[in-house]
């Protein structure tokens, strides 16, 4: 019986009202009641399953909100996945974030609800590829970015995230008692180490296609619009874009800077639905564009999650001698003292060119 708001039952609508709460200023009324309908079944699908849902900061706000067991960046799920009890992950995210889960949870079903949601930097670079540069800079450390596949991840000595990049290259360096270290994929991420640390950096040309298309111009024409308003950058986003802005850091410090401070204007030089995600916590913040959609994370809808659970489709596996290998250089750098807080990037530090070598 539709008795409830929007044209739903009442069950339904008590049962999905949290997350209407968080949603609403993103998702239309005229949306809703399809939306809702699919939450719920996907929630109900998680028990019978024994499931978690992995929801990527860069999900749109009814899969974030709605169906995330866990949410965060690529590397934060995992290690969360691993510690669950249960047996299936379904990775609501792309396809490399959906190999670590399986590299940290050999034993657990991982499913994926879109084989091709790929992700152009992953793709930008191949474990042989890693092997010619090992072969070019012989007993030089490899670290390497989480956003990569396992293959890659094989090759490599230690993995980074963008919160910690700064701290993992300054450890290789001591670790392996060099001055120079290979930090690969990412250029900009690794022209934006480079400006943070004395050590070397020798950099390969992979981009983030989301993050790249962001301009210094960018920058200025949203403070020319929105005097008052705060410019966060994410530091796979080229150097001048960084030194224009207010501040600068991982997915994680960016929201940790904007709960801690709750600005009245935001501007997150990122992935469009990271804004629209974090906006849901923080209702009395307003968020401004620019932004740019990944086309690979807008392949995961809620219609092939539920698919994927009602079919245990889609399963993404690992061969495991590429997955010791792989879970090696992650567990590295898990065991790494974390750092306090999430890193920032000095910008007066950025603003002053650091030379790197392009490979």
């Amino acid at each position: 019986m539709a008795d409830g708001a929007f044209g739903l039952s009442r069950e339904l609508e008590l049962a999905t009202a949290p997350v209407w709460a968080k949603v609403r200023e993103q998702v239309t009324p005229l949306e809703w009641p399809a939306q809702a309908a699919l939450i719920h079944e996907i929630n109900q699908l998680k028990r019978e399953r024994d499931a978690v849902i992995l929801a990527h900061n860069y999900m749109t706000p009814e899969i974030f909100h709605g169906v995330g067991d866990y949410v965060g960046d690529s590397l934060g799920l995992a290690k969360e996945a691993a510690r669950s009890g249960s047996r299936v992950i379904v990775q609501a995210g792309v396809h490399f974030m959906a190999e670590t889960s399986k590299i940290l949870s050999p034993e657990k079903t991982v499913l994926i609800p879109d084989l091709r949601a790929g992700c152009s930097l992953a793709a930008s670079i191949t474990g042989a590829d890693v092997r010619l540069i090992k072969q070019r800079y012989p007993g030089l450390p490899v670290v390497t970015y989480v956003n990569t596949t396992a293959d890659v991840k094989a090759e490599t000595d230690i993995c980074c995230t963008s919160a910690n990049a700064v701290q993992v290259v300054e450890w290789a360096a001591k670790e392996w008692g060099v001055d120079r270290v290979i930090l690969i994929p990412d250029e900009y991420l690794a022209r934006n180490v480079a400006a943070q640390t004395t050590v070397g950096i020798i950099a390969w040309k992979g981009r983030c296609e989301v993050h790249e298309r962001f301009t210094a111009q960018d920058i200025a024409d949203m403070r020319a619009a929105y005097p008052g308003a705060e410019i966060l950058a994410h530091p796979e986003c080229p150097e001048d874009v960084l030194a224009a802005s207010d501040f600068a850091g991982s997915t994680a410090a960016m929201i940790d800077h904007v709960t801690a401070r709750k600005p009245k204007q935001v501007v997150m030089i990122t992935e469009c639905s990271m804004a629209s995600n974090v906006a849901g916590d923080l209702p009395d913040v307003q968020f401004i564009g620019p932004c740019n959609l990944c086309p690979h994370m807008k392949r995961i809808t809620l219609e092939n999650i539920r698919d994927c659970l009602v079919n245990m489709q889609f399963e993404v596996t690992v061969p495991e001698d590429m997955a010791e290998r792989a879970r090696l250089a992650v567990q590295r750098m898990i065991d790494l003292p974390p750092p306090a807080t999430p890193a920032r990037y000095d910008l007066v530090k950025a603003r002053h060119h650091v030379a790197v070598e392009l490979i």
